[in-house]
């Protein structure tokens, strides 16, 4: 006989009714008395896990987050040329961003505000995304396939010219858009990006 599935952690379960309340309701009406209503608990409770609400709120958006930055990690630490890389991980994280936005507008819409307010989590999540392209940045100046002698004019280029699609805030704004109109775009911008990159000419 298969053993019961193990009870889900507290902390994890709060997370969920946190995210499943911001969908319902939108950020203002999501209070921790109505999460904590629905969680057969107390307030003063959920405290215990999370000291106030806008670190419970940040819990939600690091949950999405996770599994994008280790697939930005895994893209970074593949066998790949460092040119395929950097072009991976611009797809990557446009396309997380575009799904998010279009299959839950209420969390991409949160963190957006979180990305023009600066705080310390789109911050990090930022510095992830930089961390990764540094490094590949510098693995293909080492392999010779990147013809550039300062890594932070490299680095500065690509976070540069793709910022109107990997900037949440510019995702957001081409909501409208088709999907496939601004990914060819995108391809296209990399395309120029690498070749800079690869020829120098930055």
């Amino acid at each position: 006989m298969a053993k019961p599935a193990a009870p889900e952690p507290t902390d994890v379960r709060l997370v969920e009714l946190a995210a499943d309340h911001l969908r319902r309701y939108g950020l203002r009406r999501t209070t921790i008395v109505s999460i904590a209503e629905e969680a057969g608990m107390s307030h003063a409770n959920v405290y215990r896990y999370f000291p106030s609400k806008a670190a419970l709120l940040d819990a939600v958006i690091e949950a999405w987050l996770k599994p994008i930055e280790k697939g930005l990690r895994d893209i970074a630490d593949g066998p790949d040329p460092a040119s395929d890389k950097l072009e991976r991980l611009a797809s990557a994280i446009h396309r997380a961003y575009r799904q998010k936005l279009e299959n839950d507008p209420a969390l991409f819409e949160m963190f957006v505000d979180l990305v023009k307010r600066r705080e310390a989590l789109a911050r990090r999540h930022r510095s992830r995304f930089v961390s990764e392209v540094q490094r590949i940045t510098d693995e293909g100046m080492a392999s010779g396939s990147f013809a550039v002698e300062n890594q932070r004019d490299a680095v500065g280029l690509y976070m540069d010219a793709l910022s109107r699609f990997i900037g949440p805030e510019q995702v957001l704004l081409d909501r409208e858009a088709p999907s496939a109109e601004i990914e060819s775009r995108l391809d296209r911008v990399v395309r120029l990006v690498l070749w800079a990159i690869t020829s120098g000419r930055i």
